[in-house]
């Protein structure tokens, strides 16, 4: 019995995200001092109190990505190093939602983590530099035909951008690009017959083409980062295949910016490694809704890892797994 472990991206985060975890620690479990140890070590790089910050806010600020971006690596990591300290196993696959990709790297020894930390506060900051805070935006559409999204896009454009970027499930689609533009969109979505359409908290439209710039910051960026070979099965949303040469994951890396993430691919490449369980490691469970959606292999089973008893939950469906 195997299983795979997926990191969430943006639109994730929360004020008190992890809180119960973090609680735990206190309590004197097993996984003693991890949340705050590691929210400590990204601390010290950011120059701030990230923990503070997750737990009390202001959201507009944990909602403004050049945090945002830390926040959830962060998040995951340490809820990655709770499982590990709680005797979990290390899965046979890791992948990502976007942001998510550079903390599975981390999980998988790829990239150091704090290095990671700085490298995504980067990532956001040239993001948001890329389009001015206000000016783009991010939509969920849901229960809506690529065919006639499409239609939508292009009726709502007038010579701006709004394009699909992540394809997240069947029926839900992702759209960013100037605002107004999105604006007009999910207007358009809606008369074309979408069941919902909705903004997500999400400060930049990330994965359209208007993060090109960004992406050609990122890349000079990571000229001075050390890439090293997974040394668990890392499967880019880029592309849904699995790679671990460090020059190509370094080109994936800056391709995602601009590029859509296709999630339902990549949780089906996921699944056709024959895992037994595809655990979210991360705050919240958006991740797993839409996993439940995408495949329905039988004996498949879906997890998150949120709290205490969440964990308990996934040690016990993976027991017998050795650790590699």
């Amino acid at each position: 019995m195997s299983f795979g472990f997926v990191f969430p991206g943006q639109g994730s985060q929360s004020v008190g995200m992890l809180a119960k975890l973090g609680a735990a620690e206190t309590a004197g479990t097993s996984a003693a001092a991890v949340i705050r140890t590691t929210f400590e070590e990204a601390s010290a790089v950011l120059g701030y109190d990230l923990w503070q910050l997750v737990q009390a806010g202001p959201e507009d600020q944990l909602n403004s990505t050049e945090r945002t971006q830390p926040a959830m690596l962060v998040a995951g990591v340490a809820t990655w190093r709770f499982w590990r300290a709680s005797g979990g196993s290390l899965p046979v696959v890791v992948s990502g939602h976007s942001l998510g990709e550079f903390t599975a790297l981390v999980c998988a020894e790829a990239l150091e983590f704090g290095a990671a930390v700085d490298l995504v506060r980067f990532r956001g900051q040239a993001m948001q530099e890329a389009v001015p805070l206000g000016t783009g935006a991010v939509a969920a559409i849901l229960g809506l035909d690529q065919a006639k999204l499409d239609e939508a896009c292009r009726e709502a454009a007038q010579g701006a951008v709004v394009e699909a970027v992540n394809f997240n499930a069947p029926g839900q689609v992702v759209i960013a690009g100037h605002s107004e533009a999105v604006q007009r969109a999910i207007e358009a979505a809606k008369t074309r017959g979408a069941k919902r359409a909705v903004l997500l908290p999400v400060s930049v439209p990330v994965h359209s083409s208007l993060m090109r710039g960004a992406a050609e910051r990122l890349a000079a960026r990571l000229k001075d980062v050390e890439i090293r070979a997974p040394r668990i099965r890392f499967v880019s949303a880029v592309d849904a295949e699995a790679h671990e040469r460090p020059a190509d994951i370094r080109e994936l890396l800056v391709r995602q910016l601009p590029s859509p993430v296709r999630w339902e691919d990549t949780v089906r490449a996921l699944s056709a490694t024959a895992i037994a369980q595809l655990i979210e490691c991360g705050p919240g469970k958006v991740l797993t809704g839409l996993n439940r959606r995408i495949e329905k292999r039988p004996g498949l089973e879906f997890l998150a890892l949120e709290d205490p008893a969440s964990v308990e939950a996934a040690l016990a469906a993976t027991v017998g797994v050795v650790n590699a």
